[in-house]
């Protein structure tokens, strides 16, 4: 058996094309299931985010066989095309492990150090966990992996400057309007990214948020603890009026906004410039509106350019943070990965985990 990596991510493929790969959390057990009786892996964990697609896996497979068969894999689950060379890569061991400590540090990340990825990371590996899909093997790296990445945190600046996809979304904001003070905000979903984008919009001064969720109980209880008012999902458009900034992060498999829709609402508002960031993939805004006057749409890639912005300070941190991990984790940088898109070093940010 070997653990093996495969999947997308933000450098290998555009968001139109990782969402069409997404699992929805639900759907990860039975995936994880397939993968087993197919005699693909005794142990599995997937990790979905918003900037990646992968397939952490003990295989049986040998590595010279694995890309092309996880690629069919995951075609197939998705009903896609398979994945062209340069959008799909898979990693052997040791660089598979190596990949998977850089990943939970945000060594990987499309923002250079981030911390979301770390607990999206960790709720991935406990639901595999609690579905009985890990063993000794992904147990020992995952846990190792977590050790490594808290180390990371406190021993190095790698987080210095804005730190996750909420914070360079606000910082988006404050370009286009210059300030938080005068505007509302409407905050689609009432998920972990959400709440960490809502907080960071309140701490720049925003003038009101609104927060909408599925489960009214839990934007509820967001919006009180932070001095806004809650929604039914079901009336968020009535908002629009009123507001200057959409943020959505849904779990929605379809577009919530599309150009139809916000027509009639960017009347009632008299064509005030609004602002919608779509943090969410699959993307919950059809990318068509961005071609309406006065609607200014950014989705998880356009946070790209942001966030180089924090790149080069962090590029003095890398060699201190890759030195860790390769004293933590015991392998070296210079042994190759698998070529299907394989990806070896530190590359470079080539756009927008």
């Amino acid at each position: 058996m070997s653990i093996v990596v495969a999947g997308l991510n933000h450098r290998t493929s555009s968001v139109e094309l990782r969402e069409r790969f997404a699992f929805a959390p639900a759907r990860i057990p039975e995936a994880l299931q397939q993968l087993r009786a197919a005699g693909l892996a005794e142990e599995g964990v997937i990790l979905s985010t918003c900037n990646r697609v992968e397939l952490y896996l003990s295989t049986p497979l040998a590595p010279e066989q694995a890309g092309a068969a996880l690629n069919r894999f995951l075609s197939a689950a998705q009903a896609q095309p398979p994945l062209a060379r340069h959008e799909f890569y898979t990693l052997a061991e040791p660089q598979s492990i190596y990949h998977l400590f850089k990943v939970a540090c945000g060594l990987d990340s499309m923002v250079l150090g981030e911390t979301e990825i770390f607990g999206q990371l960790k709720k991935a590996y406990e639901l595999a966990l609690h579905g009985g899909f890990t063993g000794a093997r992904l147990n020992r790296i995952f846990q190792r992996a977590f050790h490594v990445a808290k180390h990371v945190r406190t021993a190095t600046n790698i987080q210095r400057g804005s730190i996750s996809v909420a914070s360079v979304a606000v910082e988006l904001a404050e370009k286009i309007f210059n300030h938080l003070r005068t505007h509302e905000v409407l905050v689609l979903g009432a998920g972990d990214t959400s709440e960490k984008t809502a907080r960071a919009l309140i701490s720049r001064g925003a003038k009101g948020i609104v927060v909408a969720g599925r489960s009214f109980e839990r934007a509820a209880a967001l919006a009180a603890e932070l001095g806004g008012r809650a929604v039914s999902f079901d009336s968020w458009v009535e908002e629009f009026e009123h507001i200057d900034i959409a943020i959505s992060s849904t779990a929605a498999p379809h577009f919530i906004l599309d150009r139809a829709r916000l027509e009639p609402l960017m009347k009632r508002r008299r064509h005030r410039p609004l602002l919608l960031i779509d943090i969410a993939v699959p993307r919950d805004i059809d990318p068509v509106v961005d071609q309406m006057d006065n609607v200014y749409l950014y989705n998880v890639d356009d946070l790209q350019h942001i966030a180089n912005d924090y790149l080069e300070q962090r590029k003095e941190e890398m060699a201190r943070c890759e030195a860790i991990i390769r004293e933590k984790a015991g392998v070296l940088l210079t042994v190759p990965a698998l070529h299907h898109g394989s990806q070896t070093g530190v590359p470079e940010l080539r756009c927008s985990g």
